[in-house]
């Protein structure tokens, strides 16, 4: 662990945890999905000057669209590339003439990947989870995606959390995703804690940031690429310390199970 706390030297009260790339193996998927629908979108507009470069589903997908909501995301990486789209309506289909149209391109794209590769649950995301119930630390998901619970629950998640905020409760509530802090925010009010007395974990840029800027008493960066190349940037954006493995963490902040 790249920052690793001597053994109960830091105990939040609470955790709140992202979701996608955190807690379940799921941020491959998204990103996949993406590049279907971003690179479809680019080919349109190519002119005479040749195609731009295709979407990269891992420095693109890290720096415009993970941890953001899909019209935030959708957004940012268009407007980066020079394509301004309009917002459009929320039943627009899917397609490339609106920003909306792009994101039901890539829930299409995801909804049938799916069908054919099962999300999983990261073990140590499960250990971890066991380990702070025994511990009696309450837990919170959050995601900006309206699948997160049905996901969450195929991994056995649900039993561990006390509650989830995921993109359907955010829309309804009119919180703005990340980097703004309201998820995290929102998840810290129902366990009962104030932020500085919780700590985030989050594997995503956008996610880090708004940890810190919701000045939660501890953020903890997740690097699960196989090079550990995150590790510098999930620093750089705010967090505390950056960890490989959940379960080494917990055991570093709360030592053996009780």
């Amino acid at each position: 662990m790249n920052g690793l706390p001597p053994p109960g030297s830091t105990r939040p009260r609470a955790v709140v945890l992202d979701t996608d790339g955190v807690l379940i193996d799921s941020a491959a998927v998204h990103a996949a999905a993406w590049k279907t629908a971003f690179d479809a979108c680019l080919a349109e507009r190519a002119d005479g000057a040749g195609p731009q470069e295709p979407f990269d589903a891992d420095a693109d997908y890290r720096r415009y669209v993970d941890g953001r909501s899909r019209y935030d995301g959708a957004e940012a990486f268009l407007t980066a590339r020079g394509v301004r789209l309009p917002h459009g309506a929320a039943d627009d289909p899917p397609g490339c003439d609106t920003v909306r149209a792009v994101a039901a391109r890539k829930e299409q794209a995801f909804q049938g990947a799916l069908r054919t590769r099962p999300v999983v649950a990261f073990e140590d995301a499960v250990r971890a989870l066991t380990a702070l119930r025994d511990h009696r630390v309450p837990c919170a998901a959050v995601s900006a995606s309206r699948h997160a619970r049905a996901l969450l629950a195929a991994g056995g998640f649900d039993r561990l959390l006390r509650t989830v905020v995921d993109g359907g409760e955010a829309a309804r509530l009119g919180l703005p995703g990340k980097p703004d802090p309201a998820l995290f925010l929102h998840a810290a009010h129902v366990l009962g804690v104030r932020p500085q007395d919780c700590a985030v974990v989050e594997d995503a840029l956008a996610g880090v940031l708004a940890g810190r800027r919701g000045r939660f008493g501890l953020v903890v960066g997740v690097d699960r690429t196989p090079d550990r190349h995150t590790t510098g940037s999930l620093r750089e954006h705010g967090a505390h310390l950056v960890t490989t493995d959940l379960m080494e963490w917990v055991e570093a902040v709360w030592g053996a199970r009780p």
